[in-house]
């Protein structure tokens, strides 16, 4: 007689691994050039810098200890004075609270602010790690469409009018992952305005806005209505292995994430999130460090962008790259990139399907491309590469 195996939880059940992520194990062979990960580059993180922090924290042992659930108090000081210069009004430290990267603060809040069944609108192409959220808390999940100037907020109006009420409405406002467009500032206020007249949560996540290349970010979200959660996060400015992510949200929403996180991991590192405060806090080294690295991934993504369209003309579309990592491309002329995918690969270049974002849109003649782990020559090489792929197919 065999022995019943233990279930796992029906949450479980139509989940999937992220595309992006099993892609990523396909193309660690050293003469692939990868336009398929996400990453910043480690050549440009602060290495040295981050070795004179992580020493002056080591130099006190109670800072070895545990640290508040919300989040080391200095480094909350020191984001709230960030933000509030961001958002052009006072942050208060009780409306800060730091996570382990703010792929955490999205998981936390799918918790606190959905119910199995609840509505949450997504754009489409989507971010895959909202998906995978939103999916694991049981939510109903519907997606409006991006434009040049960001989510579409006739199609969402639409939605509205026809009785939808979403429980949150998810957005990556600048330099979308994968679009690569950046929300207009009339849209920006517009959804705000419908955040406020039906009662739903706006997410903004944010984890690129510091990214621009020939003009700042517009002003967020978060500026037009006390219903709009901000996500950011140091990982695209100073390095992923800090972990150091943060919300801004209203203080009854933090406490809530506070319960679930006292569950899920007790608190953070206190030791990365010293490191984080000090960087932070240096504002003149950041200022010069940030800047450093808009030139070094301006100059990636124009190489990209030219390249990608000397070499196929009007065969493709693509965004022009004014910010953020990534580069979003649609064929004109029928192409299937999934189909496309072993052929680029085996010419020496990988790059993300489009099919991998989509939600209810089929984006089969898409691809995403990411310009920031190699160099302008790389760059243009591996365009060459895709182009030879793409001549044979």
């Amino acid at each position: 007689m065999s022995q019943p195996t233990p279930p796992l939880a029906k949450r479980l059940d139509g989940m999937r691994s992220s595309a992006i992520r099993d892609l990523l194990k396909l193309t660690a062979r050293a003469d692939i050039i990868s336009l398929a990960g996400g990453l910043p580059d480690a050549e440009l993180m602060p290495r040295d810098r981050i070795a004179v922090a992580a020493d002056a924290a080591l130099a006190d042992r109670s800072r070895l200890q545990y640290t508040e659930s919300p989040g080391w108090g200095p480094l909350r000081e020191v984001l709230a004075a960030r933000e509030s210069t961001r958002m052009g009004r006072t942050v208060a430290v009780d409306e800060v609270f730091v996570t382990h990267g703010s792929q955490q603060a999205l998981s936390l809040l799918a918790e606190v602010l959905l119910d199995p069944g609840a509505l949450v609108v997504v754009e489409d192409p989507a971010y895959v790690g909202a998906l995978q959220v939103f999916h694991a808390a049981g939510a109903r999940i519907v997606a409006v469409p991006l434009d040049s100037e960001g989510m579409r907020l006739d199609a969402l109006r639409e939605l509205l009018a026809a009785g939808e009420r979403p429980a949150v409405v998810h957005t990556v406002s600048n330099f979308h992952n994968p679009g690569g467009v950046t929300m207009s500032p009339q849209r920006r206020a517009e959804l705000g305005a419908l955040a406020d007249a039906y009662g739903f949560w706006v997410i903004e996540d944010d984890p690129y806005g510091e990214l621009w290349f020939d003009q700042p970010s517009p002003a967020p979200v978060a500026t037009y209505s006390p219903n709009v959660i901000r996500l950011s996060s140091t990982s695209k400015i100073l390095a992923p292995t800090l972990r150091a992510g943060w919300m801004v949200a209203p203080t009854r929403v933090c406490r809530a994430v506070e319960l679930l996180k006292q569950g899920a991991d007790l608190c953070g590192s206190a030791f990365t999130q010293q490191i984080a405060a000090d960087l932070l806090a240096d504002t003149d080294w950041l200022t010069a460090h940030v800047d450093s690295i808009r030139t070094v991934y301006g100059a990636r993504a124009r190489a990209l962008v030219d390249a990608v369209r000397t070499r196929f003309g009007d065969r493709v579309v693509s965004t022009d790259a004014a910010g953020g990592m990534f580069v979003w491309v649609d064929f004109t002329d029928g192409t299937d990139t999934q189909a496309l995918l072993p052929r680029a690969l085996e010419a020496g270049v990988a790059y993300v399907p489009g099919n991998a974002f989509a939600v209810s849109t089929d984006y089969t003649h898409s691809m995403r491309l990411c310009f920031t782990t190699s160099d302008t020559t790389a760059l243009e090489t591996a365009v060459d590469r895709l182009a030879k792929a793409h001549a044979e197919s």
